[in-house]
């Protein structure tokens, strides 16, 4: 108990309750777009699997192409103004979707186009804050601090699942994409305000160093950080083929079967909000957890995650699939949490955003192909066949990275005596 207080001592710190508060608000934003956006797209006259995987893939493509020059950006400038520009743009690009749902003015080159500038948007966020993060929190809370923002920004999950159900419902999946815009917004004022610690914090210094260098050289040093640790490489080798799969269940697959068999929009909201529960009871394990082998055991743990595209395919009941979604959710933010502390321990600080950025866009590069793929093959095999798929695609990349030697000895630091524990 004493622990888990010291843990929640860091929400005192101005600085961190700023970033937690941020990007609590932001995640909740992103929570109402899956299913708002989903089922706001299948509403439209005449729209398919196949038309909302054009909308989802070019939201994702330009993703992962401007991953790495995001990357660079947010080694080069300060991290909290480099987020601040990211949300103002989700907001943007969210309020111009809902839109164009709430005026019936959808042309599909228009949405892909808004969904586009979103995914540029997020390319620039996740490194910056993955980045920012060793800036507010001390090295010996890093797990803690990872574990926090994992409980705002999976509280906020679970409320954007059951809400964006209730909103998409009731008023339709434009009011929900608007309602995200708008927290997108206000995430924006908030990270506004995290101004550096000290001066030449919050990236200053590293904006210098890198000042002399070409985008490519920097891009050279991150690549030469990123494919010098095993541990790394390999387990963004497994996400590239596991996130494809995953693509294609949650973001085609899943909806597409909920909308035949389950009961549409409400069903699948459940089983996100089922998930997003599992990320809670994820965030308490994660706070107590200090395995020695903190790789070896993320992996282990993304096994597991392939039982609810299983249920999805052979046809189980709701109840049964949201049961699986939620060990899905503490499995992969255990992961989540124990991934993001070892990057930030064993990377240096003037790299970690431009590794962040290969280690995302090795991770979402094949997204895009399953999202792709996803209705054609449904069309083909049938929905059910195809989610199976994705599950044996789940455990196959799997078992496949546990034979590297990397990820089954990497260890984590012992604690250093000379610092008391957290009261």
């Amino acid at each position: 108990m004493h622990g888990f207080v010291g843990d929640l001592g860091l929400l005192r710190d101005r600085r961190f309750a700023l970033l937690m508060s941020a990007r609590t608000i932001s995640v909740l934003g992103t929570a109402f777009a899956p299913v708002a956006l989903a089922f706001g797209v299948l509403a439209l006259p005449g729209a398919d699997a196949s038309t909302l995987s054009v909308v989802l893939t070019a939201q994702s493509l330009p993703l992962v192409v401007f991953l790495l020059v995001g990357g660079v950006i947010a080694d080069r400038f300060p991290r909290h103004l480099v987020m601040t520009a990211g949300e103002s743009i989700n907001a943007l690009a969210y309020f111009a979707l809902a839109a164009m749902l709430l005026t019936g003015w959808t042309p599909l080159p228009a949405l892909a186009t808004a969904a586009a500038v979103s995914g540029i948007a997020t390319a620039a966020l996740y490194p910056a804050l993955t980045g920012i993060i060793p800036e507010v929190v001390p090295p010996e809370r890093l797990q803690s601090g990872n574990a926090l923002l994992g409980l705002g920004a999976n509280t906020s999950r679970v409320a954007g699942a059951v809400m964006s159900g209730v909103v998409v419902v009731l008023f339709g999946g434009g009011w929900a994409l608007a309602v995200s815009g708008l927290m997108f917004a206000v995430a924006a004022v908030l990270v506004a305000g995290l101004r550096p610690a000290r001066a030449g914090g919050d990236g200053a210094e590293e904006a210098r160093a890198a000042g002399g260098h070409s985008v490519l050289a920097d891009l050279r040093d991150g690549w030469r950080e990123f494919s010098s640790r095993q541990w790394i490489w390999v387990v963004v080798a497994q996400f590239s083929v596991l996130v494809m799969a995953m693509q294609a269940g949650h973001g085609v697959l899943g909806p597409l079967w909920a909308k035949e068999s389950l009961g549409g929009a409400p069903a699948w909201s459940a089983f996100l909000a089922g998930e997003a529960v599992g990320t809670l009871a994820g965030v308490v394990l994660s706070l107590r957890l200090r395995p020695r082998r903190p790789i070896l055991l993320g992996v282990l743990l993304c096994l597991p995650t392939a039982l609810p595209y299983a249920l999805l395919g052979a046809g189980a009941p709701l109840g049964l699939t949201v049961a699986g979604a939620f060990l899905m959710g503490v499995c992969f933010d255990v992961f989540g949490v124990l991934w993001a502390t070892t990057m930030q321990r064993e990377v240096p600080p003037e790299s970690l955003s431009r590794v962040a950025s290969y280690d995302a866009l090795g991770s979402l590069m094949f997204g895009p192909i399953g999202l792709m793929l996803a209705g054609p093959v449904a069309h083909l095999i049938g929905t059910q066949a195809a989610l199976l798929c994705c599950s044996a695609i789940v455990v196959a990349t799997t078992a496949a990275a546990l034979l590297s030697p990397g990820v089954r000895t990497l260890r984590a630091p012992e604690p250093d005596p000379a610092v008391p524990a957290a009261r």
